[in-house]
């Protein structure tokens, strides 16, 4: 029995010395990766655009400053209908009416009166005419204009072009790095969509006392951009 005992021990003995005697399993390194991010841009000519006005008025009652603005303001709205704006496209984007102070030194403020004000945004989709809607909105009383903010009213075809163009910039880029590197790309492993947008236009005026005759208004183009950002796996040549 004890001999028995003995041959046991030493049989495991045995096995442990022969399983530590052989090499260790390799581990397989993760593959090297790169992540980029491209943006692409394309221009087009913009088919709408968007105009706020407001008319502001001033007297010593409240009332009497508030009516003085509505007056005008359904005199501005009225000519903008008639310009052939569809009511759709004029909405109510702010109405205010707020105390007018005199201030002295060392003395209480005292009140002179009330301003009201009343801002309409205005969506035009012939901007042929943007000109002359501008001049007529300051000739029926409107002494705020703030626009044309040009836009392209269906974008997602553009926008679907600078997708398309961003996603080849990135995997040129990615086959750039990878050469440089001694490496190819083996292949994408993820890819997002970041930030996309149309690009502003600039303001053509921020505010009109006066309407000029036929007032200039060039459209141009805008830019419509896509960003990007996508994972690639590379593997030695």
């Amino acid at each position: 029995m004890k001999s028995s005992h003995i041959a046991a021990i030493v049989a495991a003995a045995t096995a442990a010395t022969a399983a530590a005697a052989q090499p260790a399993a390799q581990t397989t390194p993760a593959p090297a990766t790169l992540d980029l991010s491209a943006t692409a841009e394309v221009q087009a000519a913009p088919d709408i655009a968007s105009i706020g006005a407001g008319v502001v008025t001033q007297a010593p009652e409240a009332q009497a400053a508030l009516s003085a603005n509505s007056e005008k303001m359904v005199r501005v709205v009225a000519a903008l209908k008639k310009a052939g704006v569809a009511d759709r496209d004029i909405q109510t984007s702010g109405l205010n009416l707020q105390p007018q102070f005199r201030y002295e030194q060392n003395q209480p403020p005292q009140l002179t009166g009330f301003t009201a004000s009343n801002r309409v945004q205005v969506t035009l989709r012939d901007l042929k005419g943007a000109g002359k809607v501008i001049d007529t909105l300051v000739k029926e009383g409107a002494n705020q204009i703030d626009g044309p903010d040009f836009r392209v009213a269906a974008p997602e075809p553009l926008l679907d072009k600078a997708r398309a163009e961003a996603v080849a910039k990135a995997r040129a880029r990615a086959e750039l790095y990878a050469q440089a590197a001694g490496l190819k790309v083996v292949r994408i492993t993820e890819i997002s969509e970041g930030f996309q947008q149309q690009a502003p236009s600039p303001k053509v005026r921020t505010m009109a006392m006066e309407a000029a005759a036929d007032t200039p208004v060039s459209p141009g183009e805008i830019g419509l951009s896509a960003t990007v950002t996508m994972a690639f796996e590379l593997a030695p040549r």
